[in-house]
């Protein structure tokens, strides 16, 4: 749960910063210190690029018996200094494809002891922001990648060992596709959701406060009754009462089974997000 948590806090602070820098190797290094806090790997210098050699292999693997061997400590600066001016360039490449070659380099070079996947797919996220080609991180290519994790992997060894790039390209492209059109289907389906949940209460005479809560919850589907209340800016108590009045809907349930500090779910809307994608 933390290591989820950290994900997002270092996403909301890439894309804070990028009003005011461009997409920076500064800019992983602060986002990289946030994902490991306390963590596993929180003590494998985050922050920081790697002053030691890794390698990628099974538990236990010596260098000699790893899977990918990335660039020694002493090329990482040479290499990331390359990478950061090929992010900037103009080039005649599709931004989509830009975005893959830069994937790949960065999951190449591997430039931390830790979290180099993570910090890898937040790129992806942040490419496609800064270059207007999405206003929120609307696109999951994590939950593709790690469907076909073991594709993934190969695709991305194919290409060091023999520069097998269209294969890759492909392979990326393919799951932008897929988790679009998943995005896009999730997206219509709350929407219908929503505008069923307003005209039910709008019908039933229900106040402001309903509608507020109900919008909230599309934003956060699990809360409790202090955050509700701060977000609604009404007293813990009016919060109480809304949730009991939006349980016995149906459209909240209670799911920690705690007398006190409950946390509710809407469970209709998280349904939504986590039913099967259909590729």
């Amino acid at each position: 749960m933390q290591e989820v948590q950290n994900y997002v806090r270092a996403l909301e602070h890439g894309m804070g910063r990028l009003q005011d820098m461009p997409l920076s190797l500064r800019l992983l290094r602060e986002m990289h210190e946030i994902l490991m806090e306390g963590v596993r790997g929180a003590q494998r210098a985050p922050g920081e690029f790697r002053r030691v050699q890794n390698w990628i292999g099974s538990p236990g693997a010596e260098a000699g018996e790893a899977t990918y061997v990335p660039p020694p400590p002493g090329e990482i600066s040479s290499s990331l200094g390359k990478l950061e001016r090929y992010i900037h360039e103009e080039t005649r490449l599709p931004h989509l494809v830009d975005i893959a070659l830069v994937h790949y380099q960065f999951e190449a070079v591997h430039p931390f002891l830790d979290g180099n996947g993570r910090i890898g797919r937040l790129l992806i996220t942040l490419m496609l922001i800064e270059r207007d080609l999405l206003p929120e991180p609307l696109l999951y290519l994590s939950a593709y990648f790690e469907r076909h994790r073991e594709s993934y992997y190969d695709h991305l060894l194919a290409v060091s060992r023999r520069g097998a790039w269209e294969e890759w390209l492909l392979f990326f492209l393919r799951g932008v596709v897929t988790e679009a059109r998943d995005a896009a289907r999730r997206a219509g389906k709350l929407f219908d959701l929503r505008e069923s949940y307003r005209e039910r209460f709008q019908k039933a005479g229900s106040g402001a406060n309903v509608i507020s809560a109900l919008d909230h919850l599309f934003a956060r589907p699990v809360t409790d009754i202090r955050e509700l209340a701060n977000a609604l800016s009404i007293s813990f108590e009016a919060a109480r009462r809304l949730v009991s009045s939006l349980e016995a809907e149906g459209l909240l349930e209670e799911i920690t089974g705690r007398r006190r500090n409950r946390v509710y779910a809407a469970q209709e809307l998280v349904r939504v997000l986590q039913s099967p994608l259909d590729e």
